[in-house]
């Protein structure tokens, strides 16, 4: 082939397409491989969160926010830069290998024996570190938890630690989870780095072993040079394709622990899960409901004594239903236990005749419109946060509700519906907080309204309008409005007072009825106002 141009272009030009067909599909490798890794994190992110909220607070106190956090987010992406890696590597660096290997016995099986000692040695080395790296790394998730949950207590509770003068106390603590994090990751990370230089080292003995006995089968006449030089060739591809595993399992630990985390999330079973289709029964959420509680038993997960006894009370449309009763009594429990958020432990809680657990959760929540104990308000606008009651509320009807909370004054000086508000509405007074989402459970079209001591922060005299306000909205007087209050004057003018005691029912009346005969409910009155609060808070009743 001497002086053959021809055959030189030929075989030139054959090598530079082939070139370029790899140049082009190594584009397209990377370009699917961040594709696919990116739209698999958009998958388990969704997913994540479509389960969380379907979470009861049982799965909620078991997993803890600052854990669902790092899930959600690091372990998510731990497992996209796995994929990356593996979506580029994995699927080449095997069918290279392979074809190393089967090329490299075909030009001289002689010299494969020494893949017989090395390929194993390899394979026990990365397997031992397999062994020991992955515990690490699920440590090292679980102190990112730790780490996250310092930090997320510290933001939340800033103020009660400059009060109280504890910002070395939490420095310590944060410093003390930060070191532990730091030491595990020195170690892990130490344990899979030892890898790549061993693997070096294993490879590069291979390569020398070659060498030494190709060498001795040249002197003996028994193999051509191009021979050895083809099979260091094909020695080298198999390298570089454990050199690029090698790289996978450095990072294949950390997903796994990631993985498996993230599963325990996805196949965590629902607590308060909805009925089989079979026994599912349907009724209207506009319709005028009554509210039963059939000797209902409820205690937390894990707890030796129950945390309500036996109540069994009926309340119908149009009435109000006041619980009372010292802190710790079952006042938020059982309000709660409305629109199951927990499961009874025994007997039945009635909406319109129906037990709610023959209800889907879809249907109950629509005839349900809850204020919670804790205002809660979302980043945006007034108008937003009014739109999460009913997202097809006019202008109008808004305003009205705002009047009913008592907050179209403030919010009408903050610029109107489009005025803006932060983070856990952080921009409102606390009194300002709770009347916005007063107004964003009165903007829904509801048979059941719960205020869970929704009132607390209001002085006295809003407290009076904002009840009074309530009693005249004619959609609240077609529906049934339980109120969870710590004040006297706010339970005043129900229609049926319960009072709770250690989860028990220990007074069941009206003011006058309590006010008369039960001793709990008189020590409370006497505890908290005089006679002429008592008589003001009668007479608001009366008129």
């Amino acid at each position: 082939m001497r002086q053959d141009m021809a055959t030189v272009w030929h075989d030139g030009i054959s090598m530079l397409i082939v070139a370029g067909i790899g140049l082009l599909a190594a584009a397209g490798n990377v370009y699917f491989a961040s594709t696919q890794a990116m739209q698999v994190g958009e998958k388990l992110r969704r997913q994540i969160f479509h389960r969380v909220l379907r979470f009861s607070s049982k799965e909620f106190s078991h997993f803890g926010d600052s854990s669902l956090i790092t899930r959600s987010t690091n372990d998510i992406v731990q497992i996209q830069n796995v994929m990356v890696q593996v979506l580029r590597m994995m699927l080449q660096s095997p069918i290279m290998l392979v074809a190393a290997c089967v090329l490299a016995y075909v030009r001289e099986p002689r010299l494969t024996l020494v893949f017989l000692i090395s390929l194993p040695i390899l394979a026990i080395i990365v397997a031992l570190v397999m062994r020991f790296a992955v515990p690490l790394f699920k440590s090292i998730q679980k102190k990112t938890d730790r780490i996250n949950l310092i930090f997320r207590e510290s933001l939340t509770g800033v103020r009660v630690i400059r009060a109280f003068r504890q910002e070395k106390r939490e420095r310590n603590r944060f410093r003390q989870a930060n070191e532990d994090y730091t030491m595990t990751g020195i170690k892990a990370f130490t344990l899979v780095s030892f890898l790549l230089p061993v693997v070096t080292l294993i490879l590069s003995l291979t390569n020398v072993s070659i060498i030494l006995f190709g060498s001795h089968l040249i002197a003996q006449m028994t193999m051509q040079v191009g021979n050895l030089i083809a099979f260091m060739t094909y020695a080298t591809q198999i390298m570089i394709s454990f050199m690029m595993l090698s790289m996978i399992f450095v990072f294949v630990p950390r997903a796994s622990a990631s993985a498996s985390r993230i599963n325990a999330v996805l196949e965590t079973p629902i607590s308060v899960a909805d009925p089989s289709e079979d026994s599912r029964v349907e009724i209207d959420p506009q319709h005028p409901a009554t509210l039963q509680f059939d000797h209902v038993n409820f205690r937390y997960d894990g707890a030796e004594r129950l945390a309500l006894q036996d109540l069994n009370f009926t309340t119908h449309a149009g009435q109000t239903l006041a619980i009372i009763g010292g802190t710790g009594s079952g006042k938020s429990t059982l309000v709660n236990l409305i629109p199951r958020l927990f499961n009874v432990e025994s007997g039945q809680i009635r909406v319109d005749g129906q037990a709610i657990d023959k209800l889907s959760q879809h249907d109950l929540h629509e005839m349900i419109s809850i204020a919670p104990q804790k205002a809660v308000l979302f980043s945006g606008t007034v108008r937003s946060n009014l739109q999460f009651g009913n997202d097809q509320a006019t202008d109008e009807q808004m305003w009205q509700a705002l009047k009913i909370a008592q907050a179209d004054d403030f919010v009408q000086e903050a610029g109107g519906l489009e005025a803006i508000v932060e983070q856990n509405g952080s921009n409102f007074s606390g009194g300002q907080r709770q009347r916005l989402t007063i107004a964003r459970t009165i903007i829904k079209r509801a048979s059941i309204y719960i205020f869970d001591d929704s009132f607390s922060a209001l002085d006295f005299q809003t407290d009076a309008k904002l009840r009074q306000a309530l009693r005249q909205d004619p959609q609240i007087q077609q529906a049934v409005t339980v109120i969870v209050a710590q004040r006297i004057s706010t339970v005043a003018d129900a229609d049926m007072i319960i009072v709770l005691d250690n989860g028990k029912v220990v007074g069941q009346g009206t003011h006058a009825e309590l006010r008369a005969h039960n001793k709990t409910y008189q020590q409370i009155v006497d505890s908290q106002i005089r006679k002429g609060d008592e008589e003001r808070a009668t007479q608001t009743k009366k008129n």
